[in-house]
């Protein structure tokens, strides 16, 4: 099953590549939670590392997501907001294609630690399609083979032989 991202109503452009950017940032904080099992994806200091270089442009990202919130709610802005957040972070949740997210976060968290501060919109824009693309794709478990199961005994009640008391 391959989690449904979250689409805006009503955006303007720059709610757009806002959107994008508060996207990446919840996908690569799934991945520091989840993707630990492996050093080499450095899912945790990448995601610190995001904090640190780009976080002018989430503070941004997150004042323009709150504000189309509350253009588009007129009441209950915040509350929607929160509720978009939760989406946000179960549409990378999955155990199906977690290798591949993973591997996929590993290049994004990759591609935000080279990028320059001022380009998060544009390396999100890039990546989170990448992102949605590896949680589409389960490779089938290697070696698993089910065999099929056996007939189950037939456990009707055998109608002739019942008497009424």
């Amino acid at each position: 099953m391959v989690p449904k991202s979250v689409v805006l109503i009503r955006a303007i452009p720059a709610e757009t590549r806002a959107h994008a950017v508060w996207t990446l940032r919840a996908a690569l904080n799934v991945a520091a939670l989840q993707c630990q099992y492996s050093p080499f994806l450095r899912s945790v200091d990448n995601y610190n590392q995001m904090l640190k270089k780009h976080g002018g442009e989430l503070t941004s990202a997150q004042m323009t997501m709150l504000s189309h919130y509350t253009r588009t709610m007129k009441r209950g802005g915040a509350a929607a907001f929160d509720r978009y957040n939760t989406r946000s972070y179960n549409s990378f949740s999955t155990l199906d294609a977690q290798y591949n997210f993973c591997w996929a976060a590993g290049q994004a968290g990759q591609a935000v630690r080279v990028g320059d501060v001022g380009a998060m919109g544009r390396i999100a824009e890039a990546m989170v399609p990448e992102l949605r693309a590896a949680l589409a794709y389960v490779p089938p478990a290697a070696g698993l083979n089910v065999p099929p199961l056996p007939p189950l005994p037939d456990v009707r009640p055998d109608l002739a032989n019942l008497t009424e008391n």
